[in-house]
């Protein structure tokens, strides 16, 4: 399950959520990550762009990958601003066993952070700063490429 919010996350109504879905259906693990923005850097908070029919297409993908383990994946995402001290990203699997779901949980979450079609801005002074520093290549899209590599 796969959803979007605008703002910082409602995190204990969405995982509260998320359990009530899957806690009578037999699974031995529920493993949750949140995501909370620092404090660091003067940023008063982050803000979010986020490319949905890429996002979906990533996300739809790895319930394919986990299927085998009889897992399923479940995403939470903020669009727009989100102050520090909130949180902006959510994710969590159910498995029947536990060390598929620690494994599937770290697997999804890196992946998550290098491959997933979301733009950070570092929020300063009521200001969206795009946050290129912390920001990651998106495979195929060309998207902060290397610049030598786009003269050639």
């Amino acid at each position: 399950m796969l959803e979007l919010y605008d703002g910082s996350l409602q995190v204990e109504k969405i995982l509260a959520n998320w359990y009530q879905e899957v806690k009578d259906k037999n699974y031995g693990a529920f493993i949750p990550f949140v995501g909370i923005v620092r404090d660091e850097d003067g940023i008063d908070g982050l803000s979010f762009d986020i490319y949905e029919p890429i996002l979906t297409q990533w996300f739809e993908s790895w319930q394919k990958r986990v299927a085998p383990d009889n897992a399923i994946l479940f995403m939470a995402h903020s669009r727009g601003d989100v102050l520090n001290h909130t949180s902006s990203y959510i994710s969590a699997v159910v498995s029947p066993q536990r060390k598929a779901a620690l494994r599937i949980i770290n697997d999804f979450v890196e992946d998550f952070k290098a491959n997933a079609p979301i733009w950070k801005y570092d929020l300063v002074g009521g200001k969206r700063i795009y946050a290129k520093s912390r920001s990651l290549p998106l495979n195929g899209a060309g998207l902060l490429a290397d610049t030598k590599e786009n003269d050639a």
